[in-house]
């Protein structure tokens, strides 16, 4: 995998939607596109494969999921997936993508902030989970932290496939102040720092909006995160 410029025009330029997020848009040109899409389809296997996921309050999330390195699961961590069996192991190539994209983001500084030792845990940056989603026609994902993990370095998304409404909200609560962002596939939101516990979800996907030569159905959203658990220890 790497990411690099979109073919075909002139990239479009990054934007830092709140301190500490960076949208790098069309981070992962096509051929990446395409390999992170195969990977995909592999992780998704059977066993410890993609799976829908029920809620405390019994409802099933709309979108279904493979983790990798820990099985997530409302709300926590653990190292066996929902089918019992071991969570398939993290990738060091998604991870060194991962890395090169907090660079990226974080290399010259975002507005208001001092470059990669201005985010929390950017400097050192090492991965070890992830959380693919699959967003179907109509799926969607309500307004969330992230704050199952025991780090509070960056949270990278990778997007994939039909373009979304990605709402970017405030910390304290899930009401307005939010920003709407459109997130198309091979674009890349980074976000750590000031925005890393920032509310967040997807309101809406737009249907056929993928670039047909990728040939994906929906939308698929990487998250790629350090889990704070030692797990390279």
């Amino acid at each position: 995998m790497s990411g690099g410029s979109s073919g075909g025009g002139e990239r479009p330029a990054r934007s830092e939607p709140a301190p500490g997020a960076v949208l790098l848009p069309g981070w992962l040109d096509l051929d990446a596109q395409r390999r992170l899409l195969a990977a995909c389809r592999e992780w998704a296997r059977p066993p410890a494969g993609l799976h829908e996921v029920r809620m405390p309050t019994g409802g099933m999330m709309s979108v279904r999921m493979v983790s990798l390195g820990l099985h997530w699961y409302p709300y926590g961590y653990r190292p066996l997936a929902e089918d019992g069996t071991p969570v398939k192991p993290f990738p060091p190539e998604l991870g060194a993508l991962a890395r090169r994209a907090v660079a990226e983001a974080y290399g010259d500084g975002p507005a208001g902030l001092d470059g990669l030792d201005g985010i929390a845990g950017a400097a050192s940056y090492e991965p070890d989970v992830a959380i693919v989603n699959h967003y179907a026609h109509g799926a969607k994902m309500g307004l969330h932290q992230d704050r199952d993990e025991r780090a509070d370095a960056p949270v990278v998304s990778f997007s994939l496939g039909d373009a979304c409404v990605f709402r970017l909200g405030n910390t304290e609560t899930r009401t307005r102040p939010w920003t709407d962002l459109e997130l198309r596939g091979g674009d890349v939101l980074v976000f750590g720092g000031p925005a890393r516990y920032a509310y967040h979800g997807v309101v809406r996907t737009l249907a056929g909006t993928a670039d047909e030569a990728l040939g994906l159905v929906g939308r698929l959203n990487v998250t790629v995160r350090e889990s704070g658990f030692g797990l390279r220890g």
